[in-house]
């Protein structure tokens, strides 16, 4: 503005443009502070008009130009306050919802962590006292006692199943075969079934805690619905655009009635809604189907990241 005498009106709106941006742009301006620059702007650039004028590079009633452009700048100002405190206090809602979020997973697993020592304890010396009463009623009674403890622990298991689902979405690299036999062992001990594990080698994209959670509901189901020396089996592969899992056993299996589109699994509390949640938020897909011969097929199937390929 000072070196284009009778050109200044660019340079002159560039300077109010370039306020109203800084604003805009900078959350740390208090409206004191906007209103301090805004009046030192504009004594600047009157003072620089007024210069002009004197000299006859400028034409007296232009200065209106400096009040339109204190009042223009004033409006987007409080147009840009109120959404500096629009986004702020979103910001503040949405710290506050990660918050109790937090807090009601940390409650969560406190909890059913907390309940499963005293439930296996408490379980563990009324089966002690059943063996040292001889009195039918008094069996019956303890009998009672075994089933609500066994219900207990199966609230407390779900309650981490449903923590660990409700996590975090993130995927990472990993080896498939050595997450199903992880899996496996952790069940083998639990139960005496012909247990079965094969993989293909390679690489899947998946986030471990929820892979393990939606197989803890498949394998906890089928520990259910089979006995002692009943065949239950994990099968993994991979393949050039998916990668899948298949859990199937030997026990009581699927009636022809039964819709298999929206079957839940029985006895879990979960369903298979619960596997339905991992498994689809990876663009995958749940089948459940009987086998021949008696017993239930379940197969995951996931399409890879965005590279479509499988890493061996």
């Amino acid at each position: 503005m000072i070196y284009l005498p009778g050109r200044e009106t660019i340079p002159f709106h560039l300077v109010w443009i370039g306020l109203c941006l800084c604003y805009g742009f900078t959350t740390d301006w208090r409206p004191r502070e906007m209103v301090g620059m805004a009046a030192a702007t504009a004594t600047i650039t009157t003072a620089i008009l007024i210069d002009h004028a004197a000299q006859g590079a400028y034409e007296w009633h232009n200065l209106a130009e400096v009040p339109m452009s204190v009042g223009l700048t004033a409006v987007i100002a409080a147009y840009l306050h109120r959404r500096h405190m629009a986004l702020a206090e979103l910001a503040r809602r949405a710290a506050d919802d990660r918050r109790r979020a937090d807090m009601r997973q940390q409650l969560v697993r406190q909890v059913s962590h907390e309940l499963r020592t005293p439930i296996t304890i408490a379980r563990g010396y009324t089966e002690l006292l059943r063996k040292r009463v001889d009195d039918p009623s008094a069996s019956e009674d303890i009998a009672v006692v075994l089933d609500e403890l066994d219900k207990l622990a199966d609230i407390t298991q779900r309650l981490v199943t449903l923590y660990r689902i409700d996590g975090e979405f993130d995927r990472k690299p990993l080896n498939l075969g050595e997450e199903l036999s992880r899996v496996a062992r952790r069940w083998m001990p639990t139960a005496a079934r012909q247990w079965e594990v094969t993989s293909a080698p390679g690489q899947v994209l998946a986030n471990r805690d929820r892979l393990e959670a939606a197989l803890d509901c498949l394998l906890d189901n089928a520990v259910k619905f089979t006995g002692p020396g009943d065949e239950i089996g994990m099968r993994g592969h991979v393949g050039a655009k998916s990668w899948g899992i298949e859990v199937a056993d030997r026990g009581v299996g699927l009636s022809g009635a039964q819709n298999l589109s929206h079957q839940a699994l029985p006895g879990t509390g979960l369903g298979l809604a619960m596997v339905r949640i991992v498994i689809g938020a990876w663009g995958g897909t749940v089948v459940l189907k009987p086998r021949p011969g008696g017993g239930t097929l379940v197969t995951l199937t996931v399409p890879h990241g965005e590279d479509g390929s499988a890493k061996d």
